[in-house]
């Protein structure tokens, strides 16, 4: 068989996806893999294909499905060393051996056993571009090089890693749900699941010792026979009022019940009683105490629920996590000391304009240090109205003010063990800096409306893009709290002084734009990258990633639409504001083109603005307009600050 007629042979690039599509749309897990590597023999007309995990320590593959002709093997699992699959791993890119695969590797005994010619396989990365697996195909027939079959099958593998990512996102939430489950079997408080009848559905150890009964006997019977009448009374009461209540609202705090045991004995108790749905029936849980008991049971719970959803928060943010790219000196020498402080408990002060990857940064230094095992807490201090920033940071106590209806966690505390990271600090009230000071010194803070003092052993990480040490002199920064902060600085330097990391910035976004959109990685031609090049972008890398992913949805070849993601005019050889392009095409707009217009106005005040609404400086200020009239038009415009 010619190249030709192979290449004739292998169905279409369309036909391929929707192979693809149909044979894997409905299956997740091992069923997925075992119809990817099914489909991507027939779509590529291959005689063997497989799916890998890859163990690092031990340097081994092991198959997550493997299609071997007409059949499938199970249990195969190799050392990577002498095999095709070497160089994949190692280098993480796309290799293709057209044919003469057994003169190449004589050491694989696996290839003589296939009686193989020819290999392709590409690796699955994590987000952050750790190797996962491989996927891999081998024939008995020479493979050409043919660029769409190589784009075939990194969209396969694309595929594949995305699966994989999911799975393994999925096991740590599952490992998070465990643990609970075993704190509700061992937790010191009685916690009762009930429906609307006060019928028990579920009822924890602790609850067997509180009334007396086994969970078996309470299971399908009335709340009622371990209550009071005055408690049933409130109880009911209370159900009643939460059915109505917000769905931020679903919780309320009841004193003054009354307890029954078994053997008819009685005990003062209070509780926590909150509301869900499930198949839009609802549930009610009831975290039961002796009014003389510690609360720790329930205060753990509530930190592990709160932790469980930083943990998904954070998994969701995976999407958009980007590694940091950069060759220029001001980067070596930045990312040199991140290097040197990652592995000490210093406190690091960030500081760059808005859009240079602070946040990355910060998240860097928490991965590589001795900490990453925790969480990494986050808190954007513009982003919280000043009365309620000293709760976020240090918690609160039940009824400590009007709507504190039950006691909760500040980020410190959730922080303990881990890192806290402290976004736009410069934006922090005046009157709560001796507070963060205090902790920073001491490792030490009062919840509010509590006397209670903790202790917590947290990293600390600040990030702004304001002046402090001139809000410092302006009396707007305190300079002791300046000073503890900025033990350890690292500037994060403009895109306009990186130089060529513009071009590599450029291009990794376009190849993960492309890739998260399912379309072939776009050419970036000399026109695009000379205006690239000469753009100064004052939204820095944040601006750079929004501009080549508005180029590659817009464009209709294999390159980018500049033109519509970053207009010129001829005379100043830079980018048009909206109003400036109005004024040029002097024309009727259509209602989209209008929609658009104003989406694209919104986006260049935000960035503007740093992304901040209210304000003197911010966006809203700028448009004219009142900051929730402008949080309303961005909700309806589908506009987001970018992660």
């Amino acid at each position: 068989m010619t190249d030709v007629d192979r290449q004739e042979a292998v169905l279409s690039e369309e036909a391929a996806l929707r192979v693809i599509l149909e044979g894997t749309a409905a299956e997740t897990g091992e069923q997925f893999f075992l119809a990817l590597v099914r489909k991507l023999t027939e779509a590529l007309g291959t005689y063997g294909a497989w799916v890998t995990e890859y163990d690092e320590p031990k340097r081994r593959l092991r198959a997550l499905a493997f299609r071997l002709g007409d059949r499938y093997v199970d249990g195969y699992e190799y050392a990577i060393a002498g095999t095709p699959c070497e160089p994949v791993i190692d280098q993480a890119c796309l290799v293709h051996y057209p044919d003469r695969v057994i003169e190449l590797f004589p050491d694989d005994p696996d290839l003589k056993a296939f009686d193989a010619v020819s290999y392709m396989g590409a690796p699955l990365q994590d987000l952050d571009g750790r190797i996962l697996g491989h996927l891999a195909v081998v024939d008995n027939k020479r493979m050409p090089r043919w660029e769409r079959l190589e784009t075939l099958f990194r969209i396969f593998a694309g595929r594949a890693a995305a699966e994989l990512r999911r799975l393994r996102a999925e096991a740590q939430i599952r490992e998070r749900e465990e643990k609970l489950g075993r704190l509700f079997a061992g937790a010191m408080d009685a916690i009762v699941e009930i429906d609307r009848e006060l019928r028990v559905s579920m009822f924890n150890p602790a609850a067997e010792r509180f009334f007396g009964v086994t969970a078996q006997d309470a299971m399908g019977t009335c709340l009622d026979r371990f209550l009071q009448d005055a408690g049933r009374r409130t109880l009911t009461r209370v159900m009643a009022k939460l059915d109505t209540a917000d769905d931020d609202r679903q919780y309320q705090w009841i004193e003054g019940l009354t307890g029954v045991r078994a053997d008819g004995t009685a005990f003062p108790a209070e509780a926590t009683l909150a509301r869900a749905a499930q198949s839009r029936e609802p549930f009610y849980t009831l975290i039961l105490r002796n009014v003389n008991d510690r609360l720790a049971a329930e205060q753990t719970i509530r930190t592990l629920s709160e932790e469980q959803a930083y943990l998904i928060e954070e998994i969701r943010e995976l999407t958009g996590f980007e590694e940091i790219i950069g060759e220029c000196e001001p980067m070596h020498r930045m990312l040199a000391d991140l290097h040197r402080v990652a592995s000490t408990d210093a406190t690091v002060l960030i500081t760059g304009e808005t859009g240079t990857g602070k946040e990355l940064v910060a998240r860097a230094i928490h991965k590589a240090s001795t900490r990453s095992r925790k969480p990494l807490i986050k808190v954007n201090c513009a982003a919280i109205p000043a009365s309620l920033i000293e709760s976020e940071f240090f918690g609160h106590e039940k009824g400590a003010f009007t709507g504190a209806t039950a006691a909760r966690e500040g980020r410190f505390a959730l922080a303990d063990g881990g890192t806290i990271f402290l976004d736009e600090i410069g934006e922090l009230p005046l009157e709560l800096q001796p507070k963060l000071l205090r902790v920073l010194q001491e490792g030490e803070f009062e919840p509010v409306g509590g006397s209670r003092t903790r202790k917590v052993d947290v990293r600390v990480i600040a990030a702004t893009n304001r002046d402090l040490d001139r809000m410092v002199r302006e009396g707007a920064f305190r300079e002791d709290l300046y000073y503890r902060l900025n033990v350890f600085p690292v500037r994060v330097p403009p895109l306009r002084e990186r130089g060529e990391d513009v071009v590599r910035l450029a291009k990794a976004f376009a190849e993960r734009a492309a890739h998260r959109l399912g379309r072939p990685s776009p050419r970036l031609s000399e026109g695009v990258l000379t205006r690239i090049r000469s753009y100064d972008w004052p939204g820095n890398v944040r601006e750079l990633q929004n501009v080549i992913e508005r180029a590659l949805i817009t464009a209709n070849g294999s390159g980018l639409n500049l033109d519509r993601a970053l207009p010129e005019t001829a005379e100043q050889g830079r980018p048009m504001t909206a109003m400036a392009q109005t004024t040029v095409e002097r024309r009727v707009r259509t209602a989209v083109e209008m929609v658009e217009f104003e989406r694209e106005n919104i986006r260049l005040a935000l960035e503007g603005a740093g992304w901040r609404v209210s304000g003197a400086q911010g966006a809203a200020s700028r448009l004219g307009l009142p900051p929730s009239t402008l949080t309303s038009r961005m909700k309806a415009l589908g506009i987001h600050r970018p992660r």
